[in-house]
């Protein structure tokens, strides 16, 4: 019975979805270790690494124009 939702828990959409959410939970710095070891069983570790690295380029270029805004002003 496990391994059914072992394998719904890995589906692409789901994988994505807790990987985004987990990646913005770690940036915050606010996490549970009871849910970080719940969604550590349904994410994928590439989604993880590809969320992390695509909220990273945001987060500076949104400071770059942060900045960029503040000083023309």
């Amino acid at each position: 019975m496990s391994q059914p939702e072992k394998n719904n828990a890995l589906s692409p959409g789901g994988s994505t979805w807790h990987s985004i959410r987990m990646v913005a939970w770690s940036f915050l710095g606010i996490r549970k270790n009871s849910a970080y070891q719940e969604d550590m069983a349904k994410v994928n570790p590439l989604h993880i690494i590809a969320v992390a690295i695509g909220g990273a380029v945001v987060f500076v270029i949104g400071l770059i124009v942060l900045v960029n805004w503040v000083v023309a002003k």
